[in-house]
């Protein structure tokens, strides 16, 4: 079962930029680009960085530790030194409301 849960305001968020947002029971990455509003996992997965702490070019994340980029869209690691994808999750816009997608044990 899927439930919808409250992540921001679009307008906290400017375009081509990101910001971490803790949740009830995660923290994320919220990016606002010109393909739309992204929402992953805020922690790299090589290491302990937060990645709204690095780059946004497109839809491309880099880590500010060691560099590693993740495609938003997919999740995908595109560059060492990660090795593991990051997790991404369905958001969407209602109402000038980002939400995003969860599975109930998710």
């Amino acid at each position: 079962m899927k439930i919808r849960q409250r992540v921001c305001e679009v307008s906290e968020i400017p375009l081509k930029e990101m910001r971490c947002v803790s949740l009830p029971d995660r923290n994320v990455v919220v990016a606002n680009t010109e393909h739309g509003f992204f929402v992953a996992d805020e922690m790299c997965t090589h290491e302990d960085a937060r990645l709204c702490d690095g780059n946004l070019t497109g839809t491309l994340i880099k880590c500010p530790l060691h560099g590693s980029r993740f495609d938003l869209t997919t999740g995908r690691v595109l560059d060492d030194p990660a090795e593991e994808d990051l997790v991404v999750y369905t958001a969407d816009v209602v109402d000038g409301t980002v939400f995003i997608e969860l599975d109930q044990n998710q």
